[in-house]
């Protein structure tokens, strides 16, 4: 069994057939004003690239037909909005979200999430968390360490910071989200009432960062998948109800100004050229939320010479693991 299980995400409600073509008549229409080739390249000019010889780990064969991409969102509070207050002061900057991502041509999208405290070998320096990597050897030392662990080719680097996703959140319009109960992190500064609510960026970082995650329930407050499990499964979830938002025909108007933001709050490896900027948003564009699937490694508890890990639950991690290499359906587990 897992340290935390987390309930099933939402029922995904796809487009209608109309709504698509509505949106994408719409985004052609909006691109258009721009000039969609030349816009690609402006937002290309305004991502924070990573050198090639800072990121020689990259796999270069695309071997499967997709590009697997990890995404990392690192907990640097250097770049963190005035007003925010409940994200405190710690210096430098680790690993706080690791995911790798890809779009897969016979399933859809499918997000991996890899816990921070997965016990794995890191090239060079022994047993340890894999956000550890990301400390002794930045971005190319964490690309190594999924690929020598996982057996997954890395092809793409995507990282950002808190500051940058709230950021991304507030050009969105803010995500809506609805509670059964009224939910609270007093760490992360979570406090929300019981409703549908449309979080800020402030508010869905609270969310999306809480480890200690509770519901007023009959009353009393409660703790609900408050581990770090739990908290994979809440950054999933947010990233489907961002999905929803972006791709809804009320907001085609606004991709101008939401990807400009987004480009502008991401660093990125050189290779991630206009060219795939382009072809990831066509095939993106493609689908819909129910076309979407998100898995966390399968993982327990332990704790080894003092230190407390979480390690994979075999058979299960080895099966969700082959599936997503090969980009075929997850098992149900």
């Amino acid at each position: 069994m897992t340290t935390d299980t987390p309930p099933p995400l939402p029922a995904r409600r796809g487009l209608s057939t109309g709504k698509k073509t509505l949106l994408g008549l719409l985004i052609v229409a909006v691109l258009g004003v721009f000039g969609a080739v030349g816009y690609i390249y402006y937002l290309d000019s305004k991502i924070e690239k990573i050198p090639d010889e800072a990121l020689p780990s990259l796999e270069e064969d695309i071997e499967q037909g997709f590009r697997n991409i990890l995404i990392v969102g690192s907990d640097s509070r250097e770049d963190l909005p005035e007003g925010f207050e409940n994200f405190g002061s710690f210096g430098g900057e680790r690993t706080d979200v690791i995911m790798v991502a890809h779009i897969a041509p016979d399933v859809g999208g499918q997000l991996l999430s890899l816990p921070r405290d997965l016990k794995v070998a890191i090239p060079g320096e022994g047993t340890n968390r894999i956000n550890a990597a990301f400390v002794f050897g930045g971005p190319d030392l964490l690309v190594q360490t999924v690929q020598n662990n996982f057996g997954i080719p890395i092809h793409h680097y995507v990282e950002i910071d808190f500051g940058g996703f709230a950021r991304v959140v507030d050009a969105l319009g803010g995500v809506t989200k609805t509670f059964d109960h009224p939910a609270r992190d007093a760490k992360s500064g979570l406090d929300v009432d019981a409703g549908t609510i449309t979080m800020d960026g402030e508010t869905a970082l609270s969310y999306a960062r809480s480890r200690n995650y509770q519901e007023l329930i009959d009353g009393s407050w409660k703790s609900v998948n408050g581990s770090d499990i739990g908290r994979t499964h809440r950054q999933q979830e947010l990233l489907l109800l961002m999905f929803d938002q972006a791709t809804s025909p009320s907001s085609a108007f606004n991709l101008p100004g939401f990807a400009a933001t987004f480009a502008e709050q991401i660093t990125a490896d050189a290779g991630f050229t206009p060219g795939v900027i382009l072809d990831l948003g066509r095939s993106a564009l493609g689908l819909d939320r129910g076309q979407i699937y998100t898995m966390t490694l399968p993982v327990t508890g332990s704790t080894e010479g003092g230190t407390a890990y979480v390690i994979p639950i075999e058979p299960d991690a080895t099966s969700v693991l082959d599936a997503f290499i090969a980009g075929t359906v997850f098992p149900e587990l």
